[in-house]
């Protein structure tokens, strides 16, 4: 099969999986995230139920963007090959996951307006990222050579998420017009700053 082929499918299986997450945002704002059934936002969109868990595991799912095709195991096996600084290194693995969303600034006001409308999707967003840092604490372990339970691989994960939450607030609050890269690597500047300077 082509190249055109190829993309062309993959550019089609991009434009279905934007397509669900954004009406599935757009009806948790409206509705909140009870008032409309898979069934509804398959309708919307066009596909069937089989289509959407082929996307997403759960509502919750899609209108967070926690979708079952992210694939950042590149960027995944880049993180463990690599033998530069840990931190920057683990940094650098985070960014490669936020750019993989794709998200555009008509998404993040709607990932905001359906938080609003739904506030129990925090439990899920909080569940995916203590998911994902058990994970980055593996990939920690096994890139250093540490033992799975080291506590040098909690503390890296904890540093570094610690940073990224105030900038997705940030990032949010002033409509995307700066770059989360941008601020996310400011604050990691900070705190480099901070943990290299003598006491």
């Amino acid at each position: 099969m082509g190249d055109s082929a190829v993309s062309s499918r993959e550019q089609r299986t991009r434009e279905t999986e934007r397509a669900l997450r954004r009406r599935a945002r757009e009806l948790t704002a409206e509705r909140g995230l009870g008032g409309f059934t898979v069934e509804e936002l398959c309708a919307d969109v066009h596909v069937s139920r089989r289509t959407f868990f082929n996307y997403y595991a759960s509502k919750e799912n899609a209108v967070l963007g926690f979708s079952m095709r992210s694939d950042t195991t590149d960027a995944e096996t880049a993180f463990v090959e690599s033998r530069g600084d840990l931190l920057d290194d683990l940094a650098t693995l985070l960014i490669a996951r936020s750019e993989a969303r794709d998200m555009d600034l008509t998404e993040i006001r709607s990932v905001r307006a359906a938080l609003e409308k739904s506030p129990e999707l925090h439990r899920t967003f909080i569940a995916h990222i203590s998911e994902a840092q058990r994970a980055d604490r593996v990939l920690i372990a096994r890139r250093q050579g540490w033992p799975e339970d080291d506590v040098r691989a909690a503390v890296a994960v904890e540093l570094v998420g610690t940073l990224i939450r105030p900038c997705v607030d940030e990032f949010l609050e002033r409509d995307a017009t700066v770059p989360f890269v941008d601020l996310f690597r400011s604050r990691m500047a900070v705190a480099r700053s901070l943990l290299d300077s003598p006491s």
